[in-house]
């Protein structure tokens, strides 16, 4: 069964599934009438409501004689950005209830999830009959799996950066990597600290669950951790192409300005004699009259470059 709690004019975003004994309450971004909800009904502490209202919270449990209250934060990817940023999930959790409480609304499975079993009574039967434990495992699974498809984002990410480090101009390359790595910081962000939020899961007793926590719960965290590794790898790759960037960078430099040094020691012998013959006094063959003298001075300076030019490449520095 599943029925809006309040009624359209009071402009509450609460709706619930019931199965047995087991009641999920879904709310997605969350007003004051749902608070107010909440507080009506259930015997929850003023500061974790508070927490639902407000925008941002560190992950964490806060556990109470008949209850649990979890903060969670999952990626979303921003295509328009191109970054990854945090969407925060507050539950609540005993032997009767689940509470999942979503502040943006950009959790796609999570929605789907909460659709799937008001549509479909296989699926409402399969995952939430059994306890609430199983259910809030199922929900936490689907979460996790969602973040699989943004970690490979940021993996192609990383491969079309390392194809493109020696093919295209560094100013691109840079900024290429620069967004890789803001998006590959923020995703860490969000992964890292969810890692002992479902190890305590995995490892604590909560009688009221009545699943075997450390199979269940266990998956999760071996699901985070590999998601954990796979943003450490990238990581590594990203610090070395940039690495390899300025190390490019820092080579083009050299190289251009190898080149300018040898153009100005090349001209320099011949701007030197050119501002010689150049001033206002008497100077041999500054007298002869014709292209003589001038031809003279151009063989010459020709001549000194030559041999700088054959100098330079016998010291192999071109």
């Amino acid at each position: 069964m599943s029925m809006p709690l309040v009624d359209e004019e009071s402009k509450s975003n609460t709706n619930l599934i019931t199965c047995g004994k087991l009641t999920w309450i879904y709310i997605e971004k969350p007003t004051a009438q749902d608070v107010e909800y909440l507080a009506q009904n259930f015997n929850f502490h003023p500061l974790n409501l508070d927490d639902v209202l407000s925008r941002v919270q560190r992950p964490k449990i806060d556990e109470y004689p008949d209850h649990l209250f979890i903060v969670l934060h999952f990626p979303v990817y921003d295509k328009q950005n191109r970054v990854t940023h945090p969407s925060e999930v507050d539950i609540f959790i005993s032997e009767s209830y689940v509470i999942t409480i979503h502040k943006s609304g950009d959790l796609k499975p999570l929605a789907k999830f909460f659709e799937e079993c008001q549509l479909d009574e296989e699926t409402r039967n399969k995952n939430m009959c059994r306890s609430s434990g199983f259910l809030f495992y199922h929900i936490l699974d689907r979460l996790v799996n969602y973040c699989f498809p943004i970690l490979g984002k940021v993996v192609d990410n990383v491969e079309k950066v390392e194809d493109l480090i020696f093919a295209r101009a560094v100013p691109e390359t840079v900024r290429e990597i620069m967004l890789v790595r803001r998006d590959l910081i923020s995703f860490r962000r969000v992964i890292h600290p969810q890692i002992s939020v479902v190890e305590a899961l995995e490892k604590e007793e909560y009688p009221f669950f009545r699943e075997d926590q450390d199979i269940y719960f266990g998956d999760i965290a071996d699901h985070i951790r590999k998601i954990w590794d796979g943003l450490e790898d990238c990581k590594e790759v990203v610090d070395g192409l940039a690495d390899t960037s300025n190390w490019l960078t820092s080579h083009r430099i050299q190289e251009i300005m190898r080149v300018l040094t040898i153009v100005m020691a090349i001209m320099a012998p011949a701007t030197l004699l050119a501002s010689i013959y150049g001033m206002n006094i008497h100077l041999p063959g500054g007298r002869i009259e014709g292209f003589l003298p001038l031809a003279i001075i151009v063989l010459i300076m020709l001549g000194i470059a030559a041999a700088m030019l054959w100098f330079f490449r016998r010291r192999h520095w071109i």
